[in-house]
């Protein structure tokens, strides 16, 4: 493909990603059930106070994990260890915060709180790519080990199953103080309004965006994802690029962590449990392509603003009525959707590589 019409392929997509938004926001507004807040009725999707901390905040560290898992896609690989990677960093900054005074210092707790995240999932992910590069393994068969191995960690390392241990707290500095500062002036003060962790991806947006399109090294990332053997004759360091990747990938999972034990001032064996297949549904659907070779990290963004969009419908909507037939949903049907929505992401990706060949 002619490299000047990359960027007009890369926007087609996240135009048509913007469109898909666009219809989920109209279905959801017309088929919710309007609704009494402080004496005025609204729509029951609609509002301000579901939108932002039901939507757009949880989103902020499920994005954050799909563009770490995007760039392993765009290098030809996989990565199905980031929910157990996102669990390790989160319970690893509690257990390390929660032995710090209640009023500790921001300058203390801030800067660990990042040093024991990213180190935690850095770690992990150059491990993943370690094994990857040095036994020659299929990074699914690796992501797929790691990702239990983890897991099974959190499992013994925490016997009481959730942190902060019975007695002590996250210092205030890193909770209410930074990650779940809510905003207590102006008119949206009462929506609950959550910023810090949005501003955190939009940064993380903007530093893979740059990363990805004008760096030699994110451009590597595109030339061992479309052909890795023609990578390798023209003199790029496959095997190190690939364990770079995985890395960043665990950092970014690791940065996610954090921001959602911040968040929810807690942390337990389970945080993170079956992120696996909402992160990856969000890089596919964002436009990566398993074959590698494809994808940008906002659409990774937009890809999960999808699947949250479609997670938030199914707990506020009752049912769906569609005329001949009322559907009554709940929250199993989240998964369905989403395997749904992989199956025909990857499947309109194979059928426009076809025509692309013909």
């Amino acid at each position: 493909m002619n490299i000047r019409m990359i960027p007009k392929k890369w926007a087609m997509q996240e135009g048509g990603l913007l469109a898909v938004i666009a219809i989920l926001c109209l279905f959801l507004t017309f088929a919710s059930d309007t609704i009494v807040v402080q004496g005025s009725a609204v729509n029951n999707f609609l509002r301000i106070d579901n939108i932002v901390p039901n939507v757009l905040t949880p989103v902020s560290w499920m994005a954050i994990m799909a563009i770490g898992v995007t760039c392993v896609i765009i290098s030809g690989g996989i990565d199905i260890s980031v929910g157990s990677i996102f669990g390790c960093s989160a319970l690893s900054t509690v257990a390390v915060l929660q032995n710090l005074p209640s009023d500790a210092s921001p300058w203390v707790a801030l800067p660990l709180a990042l040093a024991v995240s990213l180190g935690v999932g850095g770690a992990c992910g150059m491990l993943n790519g370690l094994l990857i590069v040095g036994l020659r393994m299929h990074p699914f068969i690796v992501t797929l080990g790691t990702m239990s191995v983890l897991r099974g960690i959190a499992l013994i390392a925490v016997e009481a199953k959730s942190l902060p241990s019975l007695g002590k707290a996250l210092p205030a500095a890193f909770t209410s103080g930074c990650i779940s500062a809510q905003m207590q002036t102006g008119p949206l003060a009462w929506a609950r309004l959550q910023p810090v962790p949005l501003l955190i991806l939009v940064f993380a947006l903007v530093a893979a965006a740059v990363y990805l399109t004008r760096t030699p090294s994110g451009r590597e990332l595109y030339a061992v994802g479309g052909n890795a053997e023609a990578a390798r004759f023209s003199g790029l360091a496959v095997g190190w690029i690939t364990a770079r990747v995985y890395m960043l990938s665990g950092l970014s999972a690791g940065l996610a962590g954090m921001i959602s034990a911040g968040y929810y001032g807690s942390a337990n064996t389970a945080t993170g449990e079956g992120y696996e297949l909402a992160v990856i549904a969000a890089a596919v659907v964002g436009g990566a392509s398993l074959s590698g070779g494809s994808g940008t990290a906002l659409g990774a963004v937009l890809g999960a603003l999808v699947i949250k969009l479609i997670e938030n419908g199914i707990d506020i909507l009752k049912s769906v009525d569609l005329g001949f037939v009322t559907v009554v949903v709940s929250k199993e049907y989240s998964k369905i959707i989403i395997g749904f929505a992989i199956i025909a992401a990857v499947a309109i990706d194979r059928f426009s590589e076809t025509l692309k060949r013909r």
